[in-house]
């Protein structure tokens, strides 16, 4: 059975996460998950950061059916690792032992261009720049999940061809089953 490949996509807020993440999925077209903890977490549940938290196990039963359906599954948001890692850990590893790929980021970004960064997003209107320097976790790596750090000279079209290549998602045996005629034009220009 193939499997679809799983990435993790970490970093402070305004580090660029989400935005990698919509272009990873542009680059492969249908078929890939976007498991964001921003959605769950505050949006579906409203629910505020705490270890503990219902959000840890919503992130992880998510990304376990869609990669069990077949879906390359990405899950990305700050997702501390004092809070998020056991989590992060146990998924990467289940899903190695399964037979699947895994690829995990990390984005570290300093402090003085997240907060620049943070003042071109939508949500700057309601969160502070006080909030997000509070936030803000440095070097904040899981051990022993072997993340790849891209640092704020990374360029996002850089990292989405980055995580592409590390992959090989483009080459996926899936792809074929994840694209209809209309996604072959814009999946191409990926090339």
């Amino acid at each position: 059975m193939i499997r679809p490949v799983l990435i993790t996509i970490r970093g402070n807020s305004a580090s660029g996460k989400s935005t990698i993440a919509a272009g990873i999925r542009n680059a492969y077209g249908r078929g890939v998950a976007i498991v964001g903890q921003d959605l769950l977490r505050r949006e579906v549940l409203r629910e505020p950061p705490a270890a503990g938290g219902a959000n840890i196990a919503l992130i992880d039963l998510v990304a376990r059916h869609a990669l069990d359906h077949g879906f390359h599954t990405l899950v990305e948001g700050i997702l501390e690792a004092s809070v998020y890692g056991a989590m992060l850990t146990t998924l990467v590893t289940d899903h190695r032992a399964a037979g699947g790929q895994s690829a995990t980021y990390y984005l570290d970004v300093p402090l003085a261009e997240t907060l620049e960064r943070h003042t071109h997003k939508p949500i700057a209107a309601e969160v502070s720049v006080a909030q997000v320097r509070r936030w803000y976790l440095p070097h904040d790596t899981i051990p022993g999940l072997g993340e790849i750090v891209l640092d704020a000279n990374t360029t996002a079209p850089e990292a989405v061809r980055r995580i592409v290549d590390d992959t090989g998602l483009l080459g996926s045996p899936l792809r074929s089953r994840h694209l209809t005629w209309d996604d072959a034009a814009t999946v191409n220009r990926w090339r």
